[in-house]
């Protein structure tokens, strides 16, 4: 698939990116037809285990909803919806990276992160700016635990003031709240 990709022509890409925004906006449309069944709900599992107070201090701050398993999974799913969950992806790899102590497999899982989520027309490319692209770039060379910070930060603060508000908007947290 990668090399196919490869050989289109970067406005086309751009165009498909573009396809994919618009078709996550439209799907959130109730007046075209779209109907939130319980299938397409969010599906934490057993709600029952998630406790009210849980679920309303997710509200609370974004750093609340990634501090609890249950509200990244809610989180992730309704980033599903968007088509946009490449970036929590992408924050949650680095968090894992992170942890990472032998010098072998940092090297090699901060290359497979690179590949997969910041190099241009990455399969699962985050949302970044140039300058940050090739600041990370260059960290690759002698990567260490923080060789992916700023462009983390990057993402965290996109979805924090992008993707965040609308899931608290969302007709699947608004659902949790008012069994919370």
């Amino acid at each position: 698939i990668c090399r196919g990709l490869a050989a289109l022509p970067i406005s086309c890409l751009e165009r498909a990116k573009d396809v994919k925004t618009r078709l996550g906006i439209l799907l959130h449309k109730p007046e075209l037809g779209h109907r939130t069944g319980a299938s397409s709900k969010l599906q934490l599992g057993s709600r029952q285990r998630d406790s009210s107070r849980e679920v309303l201090e997710w509200r609370e701050s974004f750093d609340q909803l990634l501090k609890s398993k249950s509200g990244v999974t809610a989180f992730h799913t309704f980033l599903k919806t968007e088509f946009s969950e490449e970036n929590l992806d992408f924050w949650l790899a680095c968090e894992d990276f992170k942890k990472t102590r032998s010098k072998t497999k940092l090297a090699s899982k901060a290359n497979r992160i690179f590949e997969e989520f910041v190099q241009n027309e990455a399969p699962r490319e985050v949302n970044i700016d140039h300058e940050t692209r090739e600041i990370t770039r260059k960290n690759l060379s002698g990567a260490t635990s923080a060789c992916f910070n700023e462009a983390q930060a990057k993402t965290r603060t996109l979805m924090e003031k992008d993707s965040y508000p609308r899931f608290l908007k969302s007709a699947s947290y608004q659902d949790m709240t008012k069994q919370a």
